[in-house]
Order: C-alpha cells, then structure tokens, then sequence
C-alpha cells in the first residue's frame, strides 16, 4: 500500500467489526474464553496473593514490553536498579532506567488518577510520565529527513513531525484531533456490552497504533492503554497476567498482524469501511488468542497443588545444595510457604501450629525466611506475607522470564 494523507477520519473506519463480520468469525467465542479463564484466575487467587504477583509482574510487564521495543534488559538487572545498582555500561544503564520509567507509569495507572480512558488526555499522560522518566539519550530519534529530534514528554507530533510507519503513513499531525476524537467516540464503554467490549479493546489497540500520535513511544503507550482497557471492561485478574509476554514471544507475527490491519479494503465482500475488515477480524483474533494463551499459562503456574510442589522441589533443591548461594532449610519451612501463598499472608500467632515445631525453633527458621526475602512484613508484629525473591522465583514461576 502506497502512503497516503488522511483528510477524513473515515479512513481508519471500521473501528470495530460488523456485527455480521463478528458473527462469520471465532471473535465471540474467544471474547467469551477469555472473559471465562480470567475471571477463573482471579477468583482462584487470596486478594494478598493477588497484590504480591502484581507488582511482581510489573517487571515482567516492563521486560516485554521494553523487549518488543528492542530493550532486552533481563528482569535480574531490573531488579538491581530497583535496588539502586546500574550498570557501569552507560547505555545498559540507560535501559535499566527505561525498564524503571515503564515500572512507575504502571504503578501510577494502578492508582486510577488518569484522564478518561480512550481520551487524547489520557495517552498524553501515559506518554508523560514514562518519557519525564527517561535519560535524554533515549529520548532522541532522527526525523523523516533524518534530523535529531528530542520527544517532549505527553506531547503529540508536531506540524514538521510526519512519521511513515513501514507503508502506512499515519495522520497528518494538523488531523490528530480529529481521528483522537473519533476514537474515543467509537469505543466509548457505554456503547459496548457483553463479549463485543473485548473485541473493542483488541480493536483499539491496532487503531491507536494506526493513528501514531507521538514521534515516539507509540507502542509501549498503546500496550500500557489497552491493559487499562481491559480492567476497564473487567477481565479479572489484569496485572496477574501480562498480554506484553505473550506479544514478544510472538513479536514477528504481533507485528504483521498490525501491518496486515492497516490494509486497504480487499473487495466489496470486505466489510464498508476504508480498511479491511477481515484483517480487523483478524488481528482481533490474534490477540485475543494471545491473551487466552497468557492467561492460561498463569492459572497453571499458580495451581494450588503445582506452587505447593514447586516450593517443595525448591527446598529440596536447597537442601541438597543445588541453588547457590542459599544454605539448607528446615523442610518445615514448606508449611509456612505454601500457607502464605494460599492465604497470601498469615498471622504470626499462627506460625507454631503451621509449622509443627516449638516456637523458639519456629521464630528462628521464620527470622531465616524474612532475611532470605521469602516472607516479608510491614512491622514486626503484622502478618506474614508470602514474597518471591529472586532465587525462588524459577522454581515459583517456571518460564514466565528468562534467567542468565
């Protein structure tokens, strides 16, 4: 497809499938598959255990996202800079910061204080607080006659910004009101009901992208946007699974999957609208494919009879001397943590009778878990909280990031 300006909003119509399209297709029953599994997944979850994995998975989140990006930091080094230590590689600390900047605007978004959803307001503000965060070097891109540029925080493209997307040439920036405006119109939540509301958000998600708004940051903008979405629209257990990981492991076909929905209509069997309808449908059905797919890779990982072996398999492996760096540990030491995982937290006058022992040998083995960041806690008389520290973490969470 050759690039074009877009003088009329209606050619990035249709914004959502026909009904009669929705009906011909597989989108109803992989709306309702994932409505099904994520609602499971939350409900399966202590609310305690539910906030421990979110904000542990906010780094995944970052890793992924950052990752489709070209921004392989490991989620280890992550870590570390959450903890103040960057490495002496000037660019890698670089990236180590922007991991941290995409960690802060999802605890920021956690907090519900962004415009309305949909809005311009609202990725002008997902786009602030994650470029404020970044170091000037990442913030430079080269213009389209190759001239360096510097993107302003929240700012949308400017007169002289026009950018080429592979073929597609987004709006002219003089038109982004416009098409801004008529997104947030169509996918207004009200208008939507049922199955047809996570359709809208997958549809969203390409649309947004078609119109390109900032000079850069489009994609990690648009991701962090349509996981606001679908809490929005109540998929359970958001921020427990991460739609980013399963996009990278799929980034090749994440990415024509996009390319494919920026076609032109392909005949006058393909849907009314300036693009094609089918390859909408299309790219609906790989995301939310790939939604169901991550969703159900987390409900097996957090199986109460799967986590209660794999925390034994990671004492044993203690034991045995085969993670190193971590000495040997009471076996009982399995009781205490699979009840707070269950529970996500448990009272400390209940720390005797979960692990079986006297209490003088009890408080010294759970001093042992805190230190070795296996239980936390707010003060030294609240609850105990099940943690994932990182030498767990690959027993805990088999395959959700790569180690080394």
């Amino acid at each position: 497809m050759s690039a074009l300006k877009h003088a009329s909003v209606s050619s990035f119509e249709p914004l959502i499938p026909s009904d009669t399209g929705i009906e011909k297709s597989r989108l109803p029953e992989l709306a309702l598959e994932l409505e099904r599994q994520a609602a499971a997944l939350s409900g399966k979850l202590s609310p305690v255990t539910a906030i421990v994995l979110e904000e542990h998975m906010r780094v995944i989140n970052s890793y992924y996202s950052n990752l489709i990006e070209g921004n392989s930091t490991l989620p280890q080094d992550i870590r570390k800079a959450m903890n103040g230590e960057y490495s002496s590689d000037p660019s890698k600390r670089d990236l180590q910061l922007e991991s941290l900047a995409h960690i802060k605007v999802q605890r920021e978004l956690s907090k519900g204080n962004t415009p309305p959803l949909l809005s311009a307001d609202c990725f002008s503000q997902i786009h602030r607080l994650f470029y404020e965060e970044l170091p000037d070097t990442l913030r430079i891109v080269k213009g389209s006659h190759e001239e360096t540029k510097l993107v302003t925080p929240g700012q949308f493209r400017q007169q002289d910004e026009e950018v080429e997307v592979g073929r597609h040439l987004p709006p002219t920036a003089d038109d982004l009101s416009l098409f801004l405006n008529r997104f947030a119109t169509a996918y207004k939540l009200e208008q939507h009901h049922g199955q047809k509301r996570v359709i809208a958000a997958m549809a969203a998600h390409h649309r947004f992208m078609w119109v390109h708004p900032f000079l850069d940051g489009n994609g990690r903008v648009g991701r962090l946007h349509t996981d606001l979405f679908l809490k929005a629209i109540g998929i359970g257990a958001c921020g427990i699974w991460c739609l980013s990981r399963g996009l990278a492991r799929n980034h090749h076909e994440y990415k024509a999957a996009l390319a494919r929905a920026d076609f032109p209509r392909q005949g006058d069997r393909d849907g009314r609208g300036a693009l094609s309808e089918s390859h909408l449908i299309g790219f609906c059905e790989f995301m939310l494919t790939t939604a169901i797919d991550q969703v159900s890779f987390m409900d097996q990982l957090l199986d109460l009879h799967g986590m209660g072996q794999r925390i034994q398999h990671y004492i044993d492996d203690r034991n045995k001397g085969l993670i190193g760096g971590m000495g040997p540990i009471k076996p009982e030491a399995v009781r205490l943590l699979e009840k707070a995982f269950i529970y996500g937290e448990f009272p400390r006058a209940d720390m005797d009778k979960i692990s079986g022992l006297s209490n003088s040998v009890t408080r010294k083995l759970v001093r042992q878990l805190k230190e070795e960041g296996l239980l936390t806690e707010t003060s030294s008389r609240s609850p105990l909280r099940w943690a994932i520290p990182e030498h767990a973490e690959r027993f805990y969470l088999p395959e959700l990031a790569p180690t080394r």
